[in-house]
């Protein structure tokens, strides 16, 4: 178990500074200047250049940047002139947080819930409407579930605030839009792996003690299908955060994925370089757990 995890930890450190690498010298190949304005002189533009470091050859600026991030440090956002990027994330990353939390837990309870009618009532009405749900989910993005609730619950009935944060109701709406996605994935995953459970030698073996259907499926089924749900949660994950960069600018959420939109729309390069790191080490992070649990639950990943 040990080998695996410092495979895992490997793994996980070189695909960081991978990430780091390319999102420095991307950044660096976007066109424009975040100081261009006719409105400033050229001498202004050029000492905000000079004070940031940007006028500096790319190869010294990728090893500052380098050297930055062993140590923490992101670096001073452009835009929120005496704000460091670290201090964005501490702001703004615990909203964005409790979102994605709402939306993952109820994503995974609804999905596994609604993979097990598929199974118990197969073939049948329930299993074919769930089934076309599930595609739905996948088929409408957020950008378009978004909108659509927001207008119809919000402006049309009156029943959630339209924008903002601050309450429960300010969370429903907008975790409900990431976790559509979520929440059709994870019924056809565990609609597929219940099928399979099923047909195995010791269920039959179950019903056959006598045990109830709810005690075999509560029991054997659902813990076994539960393996290769697993492996669906870093995915899972990481499509709720890129969800929150949609949905927190429809809803107007002062989360960290609103901040990564409008750092890119005005060239921030600090703190979009920061963010792109901090989101690409989280979800590594949430990866590297998922796969270490995997490993527990399954030992044929620990020796494979």
């Amino acid at each position: 178990m040990a080998k695996y995890v410092f495979k895992r930890i490997l793994i996980s450190l070189a695909t960081i500074f991978v990430l780091a690498t390319l999102t420095f010298f991307l950044m660096k190949l976007l066109p424009g200047n975040p100081f261009l304005n006719d409105k400033v002189p050229k001498e202004i533009q050029q000492q905000q250049m000079e004070y940031y470091g940007l006028d500096k050859p790319v190869m010294e600026q990728y090893v500052t940047y380098m050297k930055n991030l062993l140590h923490g440090d992101f670096g001073t956002s452009l835009k929120y002139v005496g704000r460091s990027v670290s201090d964005i994330i501490k702001t703004h990353f615990p909203i964005s947080a409790k979102l994605g939390l709402v939306a993952v837990l109820f994503a995974y309870a609804v999905g596994i819930l609604f993979g097990i009618l598929c199974v118990k009532f197969k073939n049948r009405w329930p299993d074919y409407l769930l089934i076309v749900l599930a595609v739905a989910g996948i088929s409408l993005p957020c950008m378009v579930i978004g909108p659509l609730l927001r207008f119809f619950l919000g402006v049309k009935l009156h029943l959630f605030p339209v924008s903002g944060w601050g309450t429960m109701q300010h969370i429903i709406v907008p975790a409900f839009v990431m976790s559509v996605a979520t929440i059709a994935s994870v019924t056809r995953s565990m609609r597929a792996s219940m099928l399979n459970i099923t047909t195995q030698d010791y269920i039959k073996t179950a019903y056959a003690k006598g045990l109830s259907p709810v005690k075999v499926t509560l029991r054997h089924e659902l813990k076994n299908a539960m393996i290769p749900i697993l492996t669906s949660m870093g995915m899972a994950i990481a499509g709720v955060v890129m969800g929150s960069f949609v949905v927190e600018q429809i809803f107007v959420i002062p989360g960290l994925g609103k901040h990564f939109v409008n750092a890119v729309s005005t060239l921030d390069y600090p703190l979009v370089m920061g963010l792109t790191v901090f989101y690409g080490s989280f979800l590594v992070l949430m990866n590297f757990i998922v796969d270490i649990l995997y490993g527990i639950v399954d030992p044929r990943i620990r020796t494979s």
